[in-house]
């Protein structure tokens, strides 16, 4: 499979190249040529595949021969290797739990597939590869856990100061070896825009071999396709085959992920985009408008971006067809004060604790079904991580229901290291330099 950049459709590369050159030097984002849809045999039989099976034929129609099927699947194997499920809370209302992977967010499923493909295609003796990834909380994380240990490879993650929350600032500082962190003081949006720039830098490229870890990146988007396919082969297990679904979005990596599984034949509704007070897209669905603004702290901080990078892939799809875009996809948007309550409620009804992320898609699915007709569609909200991440911005007395998984205990004894610089390019490019 060929994919294109956004930004020029004839400049086509392969799929190792798109992985390893992450953003096309026009500064447009990979696409694939030809988006296959899946035979109905398949779509009409998914609930008697099992995950990693899903994920393998979903792969292999969007790759094709880059990278052959015994590879695939060992691929796959290693790296989806735990599960996601959909949990019922009341009827019409399900949640999607995504926080099943080692860093406890659904970023894992991107960030592991993606460090064992360029660990694949990597051939011994080659230049070192370095990630260079930015972080609005999650992202960060996962690709740590993903990477670290990875042969020939370094990452430096970028974060914004004061910004993500202490589990999560741990998860990016505290594992060492091939794993470097940088606190910037600035905003996500400021983080992502030094990655950028650094991706276009002919100096950098020239000294280091360059690539992104963020959702960017096609090796990220992906495998992100495979839990809408395995949500719906759960459902359809219980006989439901309309489904709705609603997600968190900052970046819109992850919502554009379920929109290029409908593309491939994912018989899917509608998809509510749910945001907080960073509602550029929102305000874009309702309005016609698109108007990038400044990103906003939020306490739902992994969805603190004010000029989501991967909503250029959603209007791809959709090819500039505006009424089929706004038609498919609704936008809903939240302050700080109704995540809270939404958090609450959601402890009080079902005695289920979630994030703020995920607080959010649960109160957007539940505005959109109070204007539809009864028993229409399932609806399915997106768990995005776990909330143990998150106990300071939770309500005490939900806070203290969180049940620790073991492996964040052990993460409060490690020592953080990072590097602290501003938000201008130079001192950025600095540090690359000199530690390179």
């Amino acid at each position: 499979m060929k994919f294109y950049s956004t930004n020029n459709t004839s400049h086509q590369v392969s799929f190792k190249e798109a992985v390893f050159n992450s953003m096309p030097q026009d500064r447009g984002l990979y696409m694939p040529v030809q988006i296959p849809r899946l035979d109905e045999k398949f779509l009409n039989n998914l609930d008697g595949y099992t995950l990693p099976e899903i994920a393998f034929h979903v792969a292999k129609n969007l790759l094709g021969d880059d990278i052959p099927d015994g590879d695939l699947r060992t691929i796959i194997h290693d790296a989806i290797n735990f599960y996601a499920p959909v949990v019922s809370l009341e009827d019409s209302v399900n949640v999607l739990e995504l926080w099943h992977g080692p860093s406890l967010a659904f970023k894992d499923f991107g960030a592991r597939f993606m460090s064992r493909v360029m660990s694949y295609f990597l051939q011994e003796g080659e230049k070192q590869l370095d990630v260079l990834v930015a972080t609005s909380g999650d992202t960060g994380g996962a690709v740590a856990l993903g990477f670290l240990g990875v042969p020939n490879t370094r990452v430096t993650i970028l974060y914004p100061k004061g910004k993500v929350s202490g589990i999560q600032e741990l998860q990016l500082t505290t594992n060492g070896q091939n794993i470097r962190a940088i606190e910037i003081d600035g905003t996500f949006d400021d983080c992502q825009a030094l990655v950028k720039q650094a991706f276009t830098d002919p100096e950098l490229n020239e000294k280091f071999r360059l690539t992104s870890a963020n959702s960017i990146n096609i090796a990220r988007l992906i495998p992100q396709t495979f839990y809408y396919f395995n949500a719906y082969a759960q459902l359809l297990k219980q006989n439901k085959d309309k489904v709705v679904f609603s997600v968190p979005s900052g970046n819109f990596g992850n919502i554009g992920a379920g929109i290029l599984a409908w593309k491939m034949g994912l018989p899917v509704e509608q998809f509510i985009a749910a945001t907080n007070a960073n509602d550029t897209v929102p305000e874009f669905l309702k309005t016609g408008i698109y108007q990038a603004k400044p990103s906003v702290q939020t306490i739902s901080n992994a969805m603190d971006v004010g000029n989501p990078s991967n909503w250029v892939r959603i209007a791809d799809m959709f090819k500039a067809d505006s009424a089929e875009l706004t038609k498919k996809v609704i936008g809903f948007s939240y302050t700080d004060e109704e995540t809270t309550q939404a958090v609450e409620k959601i402890y009080s009804n079902y005695n289920y604790v979630v994030c703020p992320h995920t607080a959010i898609a649960w109160q957007a699915l539940k505005d959109w079904q109070q204007d539809q007709p009864t028993g229409k569609a399932t609806g399915v909200f997106l768990s995005t991580a776990h909330p143990c991440k998150f106990p300071d911005v939770l309500p005490d007395h939900v806070s203290k229901a969180i049940v620790i998984p073991e492996e964040v205990q052990g993460l409060e004894e490690k020592i953080k290291h990072a590097a602290s610089l501003g938000t201008d390019f130079e001192g950025f490019k600095k540090y690359l330099l000199k530690n390179g």
